[in-house]
C-alpha cells in the first residue's frame, strides 16, 4: 500500500480547462475510479488520493498540465463529477471543492450523511479541524481557498487542500488520509513533496510539543495578564528581546495586545483542556497563535518549531499543449479500455484488470 502523504508545491497559472477535455477528464476519472474500487476498495482509493506523487500522476493520466496549480482543483472537480450520482456504487462522497464551494462542505456532508447513514458531524469536525492546522497552526503563508474530502461510507476519509501564495505566484498542496493520522496536532503529514521552502511557525512538528503544552496552559491564564505581557513585549526595542536571530516575529510588529484581547478572553472562558481543543475555538486563528507562541517562547522558554514541513508523468498530453497537444482519440480510446475492463470484472472476468495490475506491479519495479 502506497503510504506517502504530504505537501506539494505548484505554481499558479491562468486560463481554463475546455469543456471537450473536462468532460473527457471525467469520463475517465469515473472509469479509473471504478476500476481501482473494483480492485483496492473505496478506502484504497482514499490511500492513493492521499499520495501527491499518485495525485500528480493521476492529474497528468487526465490530461492536465503536472506543474500547474490547476491540476489540484480541476482533478478534484473531475472527481466529484465522477462520483456524482455513483456514490452507492463506487462506495465513496465527495464535498469541497474552490473557493466559495469549499465554504459548502458542511452542508454537502450533513446531505450525504442523511442519504447513506454517514456520521456526518463527525466528518464535519474533520474538515474544519484540517483546515484550521493547514491554514493557522501551519503558518507557511500560503491561504487556504480549496478543501475537498472524500469520504467512503463507513467514515473513512482523505482531504486534499490547497494554499496560494501571490507573492511569488506559488500554490501548495496538504494531503490527509485518515486512516495514517494518530494526532490533528501532532506530525498529521506523514510525507512531504515540496521544492520550496521558508520560515514557517510549524505548531504540530513533533519538537512544537512543549510549546503547544506550554500555549494551551497560557490560554487559560486571565487576560489581564497576557495582554500587559504583549504590551510589554510590544514595546520594547527588539535589541532587547531574548530571542533566538532566527525567529522571525518582531513583537513591535506582529503584536497587537488590543486586537487580541478578545480572542484571548475567549481563550480564557473556554478553558481548553488540549492544544486540539484551543485550535478548535471559533476565533483562534493565526494572529492568535502567533502571540501564544511567542509567550511561549518569553515565558515558558518553550519556542516552537519553525521547521517547514514541507519537503512525475504524461499520458495525454496537457491542456495547454505542454509537452505536446491533448490526443483525443487516444484519450478516447484509454476510456474505453478501462470502461471495459472494469464491466468484464464486474460480470466475472477479471483479467483485464489484473493485466493492469502486473504493469504497474512492472513499472514500479
Amino acid at each position: 500500500m502506497i503510504c506517502r502523504t504530504g505537501i506539494a508545491t505548484l505554481p499558479l497559472h491562468a486560463g481554463r480547462t475546455p469543456r471537450w477535455l473536462f468532460e473527457r477528464m471525467v469520463r475517465l476519472a469515473r472509469a479509473v475510479l471504478e476500476a481501482l474500487v473494483e480492485d483496492i476498495g473505496p478506502s484504497g482509493v482514499l490511500a492513493r488520493l492521499a499520495d501527491p506523487f499518485w495525485f500528480q500522476a493521476f492529474g497528468c493520466l487526465l490530461g492536465f498540465d503536472w506543474h500547474s496549480s490547476g491540476v489540484t482543483t480541476t482533478v478534484c472537480g473531475a472527481f466529484k463529477e465522477a462520483v456524482r450520482g455513483r456514490e452507492a456504487d463506487l462506495g465513496l462522497v465527495v464535498a469541497g471543492g474552490k473557493g466559495r464551494t469549499s465554504r459548502q462542505t458542511p452542508e454537502e456532508l450533513r446531505r450525504s450523511g442523511d442519504r447513506f447513514g454517514l456520521d456526518a458531524d463527525r466528518l464535519v469536525s474533520t474538515s474544519r479541524l484540517v483546515a484550521k492546522v493547514d491554514s493557522a497552526a501551519v503558518q507557511d503563508g500560503y491561504q487556504i481557498y480549496h478543501h475537498t474530502l472524500v469520504a467512503t461510507l463507513d467514515g473513512r476519509w482523505a482531504v486534499v487542500q490547497q494554499g496560494m501564495r501571490p507573492a511569488d505566484r506559488t500554490a501548495r498542496r496538504y494531503h490527509w488520509w485518515g486512516d495514517r493520522v494518530r494526532s490533528f496536532v501532532c506530525e498529521p503529514h506523514a510525507a512531504v513533496c515540496c521544492d520550496r521552502t521558508g520560515p514557517t511557525l510549524n505548531l504540530v512538528a513533533a519538537e512544537s510539543e512543549p510549546a503547544r503544552a506550554a500555549i494551551t496552559r497560557i490560554a487559560r491564564e486571565r487576560t489581564e495578564v497576557l495582554v500587559a505581557e504583549l504590551r510589554r513585549l510590544a514595546a520594547a526595542p527588539p535589541a532587547h528581546l531574548i530571542l533566538p536571530h532566527r525567529h522571525i516575529l518582531d513583537p513591535t510588529r506582529d503584536v497587537h495586545p488590543d486586537r487580541l484581547r478578545r480572542a484571548l478572553e475567549q481563550t480564557y472562558r473556554a478553558q481548553a483542556p488540549s492544544f486540539e481543543a484551543l485550535l478548535g475555538l471559533p476565533g483562534v486563528g493565526a494572529r492568535t497563535l502567533r502571540a501564544l507562541a511567542l509567550l511561549s517562547e518569553v515565558l515558558a522558554g518553550a519556542p516552537a518549531s519553525w521547521r517547514d514541513p514541507a519537503r512525475f508523468a504524461f499520458a495525454h498530453g496537457g491542456k495547454d499543449g505542454h509537452p505536446y497537444p491533448v490526443d483525443r482519440e487516444v484519450y478516447d480510446r484509454t476510456i474505453a479500455v478501462l470502461e471495459e475492463a472494469v464491466r468484464r470484472a464486474q460480470v466475472g472476468d477479471p483479467e483485464r484488470l489484473a493485466a493492469l495490475r502486473r504493469l504497474h506491479a512492472f513499472v514500479r519495479t
